[in-house]
């Protein structure tokens, strides 16, 4: 087990270091790794996908928190506990860094989110990279007798207690999450603290992420958009951190088509395509400064073995 060091910065975590480096683009995948029609996918041979995209150098396995199955959604994730499967994966790879897209801090109390996370933390050696939001599936939150109206507020305080519980030794603490006092939150994280990438907006201005985030999780949108974006971002950070680099991620819908000359048709969140104009478009994701994109091949007509085979073989190797 890593001895913690609260000095340490995040970004000096394994993960952080595969996953971002300023001027590359890397590329993730999430799971579950399959197409399914449906909200539930089958889960069917998913350390064999993850492990075959470890080694052909895919940088991230992303995992999703659904804690219930909202049939007017339509997608439940990787159906499993994102801790639970979160540990599971880090026994059964060794590099790769482990993605939360996303873990919903207001439904879930503060110091399990932080031991939670330390712990496959310290148990991956490092290589947890830890997105968080206040989630939007409203039938969630009466569940757990949450307002979702208060969802944002929640989402502040539970980011300044979670890097407490990360990088001080016994803290004297009182919040509306209750009271610490004479005990301590353990194990702590390799670093001062889990690095932290907020997804969307999480109900916060964009200048309010640039201080408190190591960096900002968003959606896909045409090159064009996406670039205005990605510079609203590097803008705020400079603005608010000068000299500070904090990356910009994505997710991407990808449905690879056979023919690698296929142009892009849209499809909910990205597009269907050949190999060819993916490249064209991960190119130019490169250079208006995305700096990690996860694929998500749910929408996929293909096995999630030959779309990895594929990607491995002639897309990976110019991102790697």
């Amino acid at each position: 087990m890593y001895t913690p060091n609260p000095n340490q910065s995040p970004t000096a975590n394994r993960g952080w270091q595969r996953v971002f480096q300023r001027g590359k683009l890397t590329l993730g995948i999430m799971f579950p790794i399959e197409a399914f029609e449906r909200d539930q996918p089958t889960m069917h041979n998913q350390v064999a996908l993850a492990q075959f995209a470890e080694k052909s150098g895919f940088s991230s396995l992303g995992f999703r928190d659904v804690p219930l199955r909202d049939p007017n959604f339509g997608d439940v994730g990787q159906v499993f506990d994102p801790w639970a499967y979160l540990g599971y994966m880090a026994a059964q790879t060794t590099e790769i860094a482990l993605l939360t897209a996303s873990i919903i801090l207001p439904l879930r109390h503060p110091i399990h989110i932080a031991k939670a996370a330390a712990s496959i933390d310290q148990l991956s050696n490092g290589r947890l990279l830890l997105g968080i939001a206040t989630g939007d599936r409203m039938v969630e939150f009466p569940a757990f007798n949450v307002d979702f109206e208060s969802r944002g507020a929640m989402f502040r305080e539970e980011v300044d207690l979670l890097k407490i519980y990360w990088s001080e030794f016994y803290p004297q603490i009182s919040s509306s999450f209750g009271h610490l006092q004479h005990a301590d939150v353990i194990p702590k994280p390799v670093a001062s603290h889990v690095p932290l990438l907020v997804t969307g907006h999480s109900q916060q201005d964009l200048g309010w992420i640039a201080r408190n985030a190591d960096g900002w999780m968003s959606y896909p949108r045409s090159i064009e958009a996406q670039a205005q974006v990605v510079q609203r971002w590097r803008d705020t950070v400079e603005a608010e951190l000068p000299g500070q680099y904090k990356p910009f991620t994505q997710s991407y819908f990808i449905d690879l088509a056979d023919n690698p000359n296929e142009a892009p048709t849209p499809i909910h969140l990205g597009h269907r395509l050949g190999r060819n104009a993916l490249l064209v478009h991960l190119r130019a994701s490169k250079r208006i400064g995305v700096d990690h994109m996860i694929f998500n091949v749910k929408y996929g007509k293909r096995p999630a073995g030959e779309v990895l085979q594929e990607l491995a073989e002639f897309v990976l190797p110019e991102f790697i």
